[in-house]
């Protein structure tokens, strides 16, 4: 079998520093639209996250059920969104977890990808609960920090009960994570039924090398999730300033939950010891 070619790290980076401000996302839509037929990008893992299949599993007190009872005593399944989602290997995940899954993307190429990928693996993906059932599966494109996407739904802010983030914060230049915050308090839904879960990675990257991806250490997550659209310092190397001692915001989320996975894409261990270096946080807006 002929090898599938590759994208180096290093071009997207030499890539992604020809576009500035709200370009920033145009950079990646082009990547999609001008991949060579059979050429893998990068962040494509080819498969689901483990870590995140592990989580809904293990974690699932904490998440609830896809099921849920509104306030007219009709039972509704809850909605997950995955922004960024590429080929939409979580979204397929989610909805035979039960969840109504959304897979957000702002090339319309990735889009049409992921489309075709459910089409042929949805099937693949076993549904969990036989009570619960498979969630339906939409792929839409837009821009995450705006609202037409929603518009095309027919949705409201604060519809998702679970946001699920991967390769989407370490994708963003640091100066972008204040928005990137934000935008998941206007998104989620109120506690406790809103969770947000990051996928933290890479975490032990040296932030000197830049990105994308981006160094991600816990306590960027921390940071600013627990102040978002605050200006967050970062030193001359790139490395947040951490203050524990720092209070929440008013706006800032609580992290419920921070775990070591057992199992993760190969990306996130290490590459001598195999020590898995990625971690799950959950999260929720305070009120």
């Amino acid at each position: 079998m002929a090898e599938v070619p590759e994208i180096p790290p290093s071009a997207i980076r030499d890539h992604m520093a020809k576009f500035d401000g709200e370009n920033y996302v145009k950079g990646w839509a082009s990547l999609w639209d001008n991949k060579a037929e059979g050429e893998t990008l990068p962040w494509d893992r080819g498969s689901h996250s483990p870590a995140l299949e592990d989580f809904l599993v293990q974690k699932r007190g904490f998440i609830g059920s896809p099921i849920a009872e509104g306030p007219d005593g009709q039972k509704y399944r809850r909605k997950a969104l995955v922004p960024g989602c590429g080929t939409g290997y979580d979204v397929l995940l989610l909805a035979s977890f039960g969840f109504d899954a959304y897979g957000l993307d702002y090339s319309e190429a990735a889009v049409e990808t992921a489309k075709k990928e459910a089409a042929k693996s949805k099937d693949n993906y076993a549904v969990r609960g036989p009570a619960v059932g498979r969630g339906n599966v939409v792929f839409v494109q837009g821009d995450f920090f705006k609202d037409d996407w929603l518009a095309k739904l027919e949705l409201a802010p604060q519809s998702f009960e679970l946001v699920y983030d991967y390769t989407f914060f370490c994708a963003l230049e640091p100066r972008l994570r204040p928005q990137w915050a934000m935008r998941h308090q206007q998104l989620l839904a109120s506690p406790p039924r809103g969770n947000l879960i990051c996928l933290e990675f890479p975490t032990t990257k040296n932030p000197k090398w830049g990105g994308p991806p981006f160094a991600s250490p816990s306590f960027a997550y921390m940071e600013h999730l627990s102040h978002p659209g605050e200006e967050i310092p970062y030193d001359s190397d790139g490395k947040v300033k951490f203050d524990p001692l720092r209070e929440t915001s008013a706006l800032g989320l609580e992290r419920v939950v921070h775990w070591q996975p057992v199992r993760t894409h190969k990306s996130g261990t290490d590459e001598n010891t195999c020590e898995v270096l990625d971690r799950v946080s959950l999260w929720r807006r305070r009120a």
